[in-house]
């Protein structure tokens, strides 16, 4: 999630140094931003990498895809495409570069240009459409979605994605109040999860966790991150690390559990005798979960429940 606001405005990228610094292990390498946002997690690798080296950069959002066509008409060592990072396979195809990635970096979730730009539809605190595409030109929005989907598939997608206790009585007002008018606008949907919470957390907007598990279910966040783990484990070469900034526990769950399975190597029955060397791990856990620091969170709170995981494939 590059936290940043429109071009006139300061801009901050979550975990930006650890992020790059994890990432960079040869400086002539090919590297992969998966999550291009504005590119300050690019800029910097840019930055660090010599003229050797090269930069793709892939995002769904338009609007992002336009930030990095101008940086990649200043610098011929980046490229940019359009699409799904777990489209990133096909890319490679293209590119004739399949397994020789010497690095990929994640940086999930939503983009603080996209929260902050009201017509996206993502912000529950402004009034806006309500839409939450990542990529305003492809899929259903929020509003189809919540006009034709059955209670229980809203309960459902509420419960699994927002871990929201009361998701079954959300999905009920929603159904109830679609019958009287169409739910078009997030203020309008955030007030009608406000109504039906009972139990407002500390600090939290009531409808925080719906306008999450509906956004991770319109734009298949989940789908997409566990396809893009095994496509980045093919896609590296030997040595090359794959690095990813989660935001909630359901993404960093997917990603440790990932790499916990990967680097226990070949699953063999508990009782045989067999040496770790002969389990062939497909990766290897660089170090522990980093966190950004009190300095970040202060300078920055939005990186405050970031977790940033690497994992290295073995040479």
């Amino acid at each position: 999630m590059a936290t940043q606001t429109h071009e006139t405005h300061a801009h901050e990228t979550v975990m930006l140094q650890p992020a790059v610094d994890a990432l960079l292990t040869d400086l002539a390498g090919f590297y992969i931003d998966g999550t291009f946002g504005r590119g300050g997690h690019s800029r910097l690798i840019l930055e660090r990498i010599d003229q050797e080296g090269s930069l793709l950069g892939i995002d769904k959002d338009p609007v992002a895809i336009e930030a990095g066509l101008a940086l990649m008409a200043q610098d011929k060592r980046f490229t940019v495409r359009q699409g799904s990072f777990d489209e990133l396979d096909a890319m490679l195809v293209d590119s004739g570069v399949s397994g020789q990635v010497d690095g990929i970096l994640l940086d999930l979730g939503v983009s603080s240009p996209q929260l902050d730009e009201a017509a996206r539809g993502f912000s529950f605190t402004q009034d806006g459409p309500l839409d939450m595409r990542m990529d305003p030109q492809s899929g259903m929005s929020a509003a189809d979605w919540l006009a034709t989907a059955a209670e229980q598939d809203i309960a459902n997608v509420i419960y699994r994605y927002g871990e929201d206790r009361f998701s079954r009585r959300i999905a009920r007002a929603i159904v109830k109040e679609r019958e009287v008018a169409p739910i078009t606008r997030t203020l309008q949907l955030a007030e009608i999860v406000k109504q039906a919470n009972p139990a407002w957390e500390k600090h939290k907007h009531p409808a925080t966790r719906a306008f999450q598990a509906i956004r991770i279910h319109i734009n298949q966040e989940l789908v997409s991150l566990e396809n893009v783990l095994e496509k980045a484990l093919a896609a590296l070469r030997p040595g090359g690390r794959l690095v990813v900034i989660s935001f909630h526990s359901l993404e960093d769950r997917l990603v440790k559990q990932f790499i916990h399975k990967q680097s226990k190597g070949d699953d063999f029955p508990r009782d045989l005798p067999v040496p770790v060397s002969a389990l062939s791990p497909k990766l290897i856990k660089v170090g522990k979960a980093i966190k950004p620091s009190e300095q970040e969170i202060r300078h920055n709170p939005r990186a405050r429940s970031a977790v940033m995981r690497v994992a290295e494939k073995p040479a």
